[in-house]
């Protein structure tokens, strides 16, 4: 846009207008203000809405129609709207900005709020895919009007000429559009009659399309087919509510694809929002930002909303119909202000009441729901106290009791204990189960943030991580004098495993085929961890690490004395075998545990397997030899 200089500042300022170059424009909107050239087809629709809109307001008893026909390169619409006369089409149709919607101006003022467009863009919005466009149109307001011709063209020109009385004999207004060299397949009838039905399915009038040739009042060849399909599917009646449901998962699996686990009721009348949301059937990140579909007045605003509805509400599609959300300039998206805020709090309500429902009277249904989005839901629980709240006692965990909930798990287990890995668990969890002790595997995602937030909801549970202490105090100790007999083996074996930073202790507990438990904890590792910096560190750090030397406990071998093989080695006559079969019984433990293997480790495992096979050799050459 430019303007002409202005005038000396002597005298006064000469008043001028804004040049604008329709080239530009239609490269702006094409390129920077739309996503799409689709829209045209939204705004030929929202035209002739907002026109029988208008005639109805004037006349409520007049005959309403929208006609939409299409041929390779053409596409028209015809409808029995308010119309123009040729001063209002100099006006409306051909100033940038300004709109016929306008509170006050052509004595619309009580239908404003009905009307879907509200930046007078208007038909300019077309050049995105036409060439030419053709207006004739009758006004309503003034029957002695003759029909009126607006004729424009993308070199920026346009003309507006009277015709004669028989050229359109009733009020209202055909659009035709001439395709663009390069812009045909969006005049393509299939593509047209798709972008109708898309965009228009809720309007609330009857729109029918015609594929073929069309004349200046719409009539094409073939059949008429329905574009619009109300009411929407939410509002209509059905005999029961299976029906209804199974008629809403057909419409999902239509709309975005999927047949959803469940459907949700987004009615929402003060704030003039009727819709559904439907839950997904398959896991997605909470990352991931969901396009919702969101309808303004029945017209199609945008299948891509991203904020509709809150962050957490992630496993849902949503779609609704609002006549009070505010679009976006190019009204493809949702103004966020403080209106949606509101809408998007109370829809993210809605969301809560139905996961309150299930919880309360569905259970089956929620274990469904969560199955698929258990993970998500608990990422979203550790900042959101509320959802915390309401669906911790339902998430699902490993326990040492199998999978189960919160709810069922505290209902045998007053103090919860848990391990911070999945290892940790997988070793003690047997064990755990034999001797009546309550485990959660809280190694996974998010569950050890969970689990620290379980008092918080439940301050009647005590909430404690498992530790090689806890676990070794909960088995059977062995009698004294079985002890004190084993003295021997035991200084050997704890001799053996004095390089690895393992303790070794004799407990008699379940199950009889495990031979040796490798019990660790946070504390045993971190002072592993201080021992091996040690080792590597300079003079300085060396001091200064072992003045940080804690008292802190050890891992530990547990060797079942209830196991026969732990008798046997115990009561091997030879210390060298005996250390080379505690080091083997450690080797097991570490890998049954399936923890990390230090080099250390690794070591000890190929010095005590080569230890074995030159003992079991060794024994069979002794024996062929006495031969």
């Amino acid at each position: 846009m430019t303007s002409a200089s202005s005038s000396s500042t002597h005298s006064d300022p000469a008043a001028n207008s804004f040049q604008v170059d329709l080239r530009g424009l239609v490269d702006l909107l094409s390129h920077h203000l739309y996503s799409s050239p689709r829209v045209y087809v939204r705004e030929l629709l929202q035209n002739a809405v907002d026109a029988v809109t208008a005639r109805q307001a004037l006349d409520p008893e007049a005959e309403i129609r929208i006609r939409l026909s299409a041929s390779a390169g053409r596409v028209t619409i015809e409808d029995s709207g308010i119309g123009l006369t040729a001063a209002e089409a100099h006006s409306l149709l051909a100033t940038i900005g300004r709109s016929s919607k306008r509170g006050g101006e052509h004595g619309l003022e009580t239908t404003r709020r009905e009307f879907l467009g509200q930046f007078g863009i208007g038909l300019l919005a077309c050049f995105v895919v036409a060439r030419q466009i053709r207006v004739i149109t009758r006004s309503a307001r003034d029957p002695q009007a003759a029909p009126v011709e607006w004729l424009a063209t993308d070199d920026g020109s346009y003309t507006v000429r009277e015709l004669p009385d028989d050229a359109r004999r009733e009020p209202g207004t055909t659009v035709i559009l001439q395709a663009r060299p390069g812009a045909e397949e969006w005049t393509v009838p299939a593509k047209v009659e798709q972008l109708a039905r898309d965009y228009g399915s809720l309007l609330p009038y009857d729109i029918t399309f015609t594929e073929g040739e069309s004349g200046d009042e719409g009539s094409g060849g073939g059949e008429p087919r329905g574009i619009t399909d109300r009411p929407a599917v939410w509002d209509r009646p059905f005999p029961t509510p299976a029906a209804r449901r199974v008629a809403l998962a057909g419409h999902c699996a239509q709309l975005f694809g999927f047949t959803p686990l469940d459907s949700i009721d987004l009615d929402l009348p003060v704030a003039g929002v009727r819709g559904v949301a439907y839950v997904l059937p398959e896991p997605t990140s909470p990352a991931h930002r969901a396009g919702h579909r969101v309808h303004l007045k029945g017209m199609l605003l945008t299948d891509h909303a991203d904020n509709l509805l809150p962050d957490w509400a992630f496993f849902v599609r949503a779609v609704i119909d609002t006549d009070t959300l505010r679009p976006t300039a190019s009204r493809e998206n949702l103004y966020d202000d403080e209106t949606l805020s509101a809408v998007r709090e109370a829809l993210g309500a809605r969301v809560r009441a139905w996961l309150a429902e299930l919880a309360a009277s569905e259970p089956e249904r929620l274990a469904a729901f969560l199955s698929v989005h258990h993970l998500g839901v608990k990422s979203l629980a550790r900042h959101d106290a509320e959802l915390l709240g309401l669906m911790l006692p339902w998430l699902p965990f490993e326990t040492s009791e199998g999978s189960m909930s919160l709810q069922e798990f505290t209902a045998a287990h007053s103090e919860v204990h848990f391990t911070r890995t999945v290892e940790e668990f997988r070793q003690i969890a047997p064990i755990a189960a034999a001797h009546g002790l309550g485990v959660i595997n809280a190694g996974y995602t998010y569950d050890a943030d969970l689990l620290a937030l379980l008092p918080t909801v439940r301050p009647d549970l005590k909430v404690t991580e498992l530790d090689a202490g806890a676990v070794t105090e909960r088995l059977d100790p062995v009698p004294t004098s079985a002890e004190l007999a084993l003295a021997p083996f035991l200084s050997t074996a704890r001799t053996r495993l004095e390089a690895q930073g393992c303790d070794v202790v004799l407990r008699a507990f379940q199950p009889v085929s495990v031979p040796a438990l490798y019990l660790d904890d946070r504390q045993a590792r971190q002072e592993r961890d201080r021992t091996a910096a040690l080792d590597s560190a300079d003079s300085l750090w060396s001091g200064i690490l072992g003045a940080l030397r804690g008292s802190a406990p050890r891992a530990r071998l547990v060797l079942n004395h209830n196991n026969p093989l732990i008798r046997r080695i115990s009561a091997l006559p030879d210390e060298a075998l005996t250390g080379t079969a505690v080091e083997s019984l450690y080797g097991q433990a570490l890998l049954m545990s399936q923890r990390p293997l230090r080099p250390a480790d690794s070591t000890l495992l190929n010095r005590a397997f080569l230890g074995l096979l030159e003992w079991a050799t060794h024994s069979t050459d002794s024996q062929e030899g006495q031969k």
